[in-house]
């Protein structure tokens, strides 16, 4: 696999400053990312490094905003996050390099730890919802402005622009946004208030792996202080998370009752994502999670 060298030779050079290679650059291997990024693994004799490449042009500073996400992260020390070591635009490619996390089983002693280390970085929460900087979900822009209350910051900054997206790609009709003009009316009072929670954003099975120690680590985040039953309903979506998970969960921070039902309210926006970023076959789904509420 072939890198050129305006990415090799700075990356390289980082490494060596931060004491973290003893040898040449032997290989380069591309693995999984996602459909937006290109993925490598560079090996530098023994040791290896995850490195993430996009246009720099098509999506501004999304690598910049997912190293803070992930910085952001870390710094509540509640669960393992990969170790960002650099982020940089080099030629017309960002590149984010991160530490490299050897993959193993996920297990029900590792699904335990997910639901108890989330739980804790959950409990990590701000005076406000929302973010001090924007960033994405998937590819297309999130915007974090800061809110109060948590109505207003779902209605504002997630609901409203996926919907208006949607329908200037002409995905929705006339009905389903009369639809979503009445669940705003309503929704302050369809669920607990609680305090801001520091969010993962986009916590489907993807976005977490489990390394040989049974130890969980959370990647590619969507990260801002939000209601953190978005997090778990968003588990909820594609499925794929074991029973362990929510019991250890339920075990170090409770969940308000009726968090199952509720979840289809959170999950209207990553439904509206998904519509904006693949089109009509995920309406029939949008439209019974906005019924439920109707």
């Amino acid at each position: 696999m072939f890198l050129p060298e305006e990415i090799t030779v700075p990356v390289t050079d980082v490494l060596s400053r931060k004491g973290l290679i003893h040898a040449k650059l032997t290989g380069v291997q591309r693995v999984s990312g996602g459909d937006i990024n290109q993925s490598y693994r560079l090996q530098y004799g023994d040791a290896s490094f995850f490195l993430k490449l996009n246009d720099a042009y098509r999506y501004p500073e999304m690598l910049v905003r997912e190293a803070k996400g992930l910085t952001l992260m870390r710094s509540a020390e509640a669960i393992r996050i990969p170790e960002v070591l650099c982020v940089d635009t080099l030629g017309t490619s960002q590149v984010l390099l991160l530490e490299w996390i050897e993959r193993g089983p996920v297990t029900r002693s590792s699904s335990e730890l997910l639901g108890r280390q989330l739980a804790g970085m959950h409990q990590c929460t701000n005076i406000y919802f929302g973010l001090d900087f924007d960033n994405y979900m998937g590819s297309l822009k999130q915007a974090n402005t800061p809110a109060l209350n948590w109505s207003d910051f779902f209605i504002h900054q997630r609901l409203e622009p996926q919907v208006r997206l949607a329908l200037d790609k002409r995905l929705l009709d006339a009905a389903i946004y009369r639809k979503f003009e009445e669940l705003y009316k309503r929704l302050d009072n369809l669920y607990p208030k609680e305090p801001s929670a520091l969010v993962h954003g986009d916590l489907w099975s993807g976005n977490y792996l489990v390394n040989h120690a049974d130890d969980p680590f959370l990647i590619d985040p969507a990260v801002a202080y939000g209601h953190r039953e978005t997090d778990i309903a968003m588990t909820l979506l594609f499925g794929d998370f074991d029973t362990a998970f929510y019991q250890a969960y339920q075990e170090t921070f409770p969940l308000e009752k009726g968090w199952q039902e509720r979840s289809q309210l959170w999950n209207l926006y990553p439904l509206l994502v998904h519509v904006n970023l693949f089109g009509r076959g995920y309406l029939s789904q949008l439209g019974a999670c906005l019924s439920t509420w109707l």
